[in-house]
């Protein structure tokens, strides 16, 4: 079962999360394996979307926002776009739009950002939000300060944490076929709204060049997680051998109902509506050519159909329709 664990450093700014996800990111990859007009996603794409998934989980479940975090990667290589969205109790799902042959083994700068345009975003789209209030987002490109194509993820995300959110961040990330993980390591100010209530006061010997050096000490040890013990390691393990030396507070893991779990919030009345959006014209002409109007959800892959009697109740006022009739 998918699980978070959280976790924070006693007496230092730092804090930590560790992600599995195996159910919630198999079904991910089962729906996309049966849609007959894609198919499976290559193995580079399903690593790139794997690791998006565990780090948007890390990032949403790190903030207390009461909505949808979405990491969207885009540029012009063969994944044009790839997308992963949690929403504040975790439930999450994930697609990416490839166009054209994968080749085995390709990482991200071929996958994304082959001419220089690809850009990370991580949008936060409040629930319930008003007409005219905007998400907040924030953009980067795919490659470091001085213009070189970052090579991975992780390192995408660890310069938008500093650039945007003035955030020193460790992130390791990996994905295979059963299991998207991660782990994040981050530093946090000193003073703020309770950063270390959960643990006790900051040493008051301790300079600002301490707590640096303790950070960075912590961060070299997260770095050193290996890819096969980051996928094939239970949770517990990985903590004992990073941190073993440290004194780690750890609050009760997240799973089942309250941890990540796969979820998609399309329906048949969300693509009424956006049929309707269409106009009746366009959805006629669509019915003439088909026959009926199909529309697959590219998270979950549910197909909706609608032939012709769907289409003219969707476009007759309700006083005009016969009784049962249903929208």
């Amino acid at each position: 079962m998918s699980e978070l664990h959280k976790f924070i450093f006693d007496g230092l700014p730092v804090r930590g999360q560790l992600v599995r996800l195996t159910d919630a990111w198999q079904e991910i990859l089962r729906r996309r394996a049966s849609n007959n007009q894609t198919g499976a996603y290559a193995p580079p794409v399903a690593e790139l979307l794997g690791e998006m998934a565990a780090a948007a989980v890390l990032l949403q479940a790190g903030i207390k926002f009461d909505g949808a975090l979405v990491l969207q990667i885009q540029g012009d290589g063969p994944v044009k776009l790839a997308v992963a969205e949690v929403q504040a109790d975790l439930r999450l799902r994930a697609t990416a739009s490839v166009i054209g042959s994968v080749a085995p083994g390709v990482r991200l700068a071929e996958l994304v950002n082959p001419g220089g345009q690809g850009r990370c975003a991580i949008t936060l789209d409040p629930r319930g939000r008003q007409e005219g209030q905007r998400p907040y987002q924030g953009v980067v490109p795919l490659v470091d300060e001085g213009g070189a194509p970052l090579t991975d993820l992780a390192g995408v995300i660890e310069q938008y944490m500093r650039q945007s959110e003035q955030l020193d961040t460790t992130l390791v990330l990996a994905a295979d076929e059963q299991v998207a993980a991660g782990l994040l390591i981050q530093r946090l100010p000193v003073q703020g709204e309770a950063n270390l209530s959960q643990s006790s006061l900051v040493r008051e010997d301790e300079t600002g060049q301490q707590l640096e050096d303790d950070y960075r000490r912590i961060a070299i040890l997260a770095r050193s997680l290996k890819r096969e013990e980051l996928l094939g390691l239970d949770a517990d393990t990985v903590l004992r051998r990073l941190f073993w030396e440290e004194s780690l507070l750890r609050f009760p893991p997240q799973s089942g109902g309250d941890g990540p779990r796969f979820a998609c919030g399309c329906s048949r009345e969300r693509v009424a509506a956006m049929l309707k959006g269409l106009g009746r014209d366009e959805a006629e002409s669509i019915l003439r050519e088909q026959g009926r109007i199909e529309v697959g959800c590219d998270f979950c892959g549910r197909q909706q159909h609608f032939d012709a009697v769907d289409v003219a109740r969707l476009f007759t006022p309700l006083v005009q329709q016969p009784p049962g009739a249903v929208q």
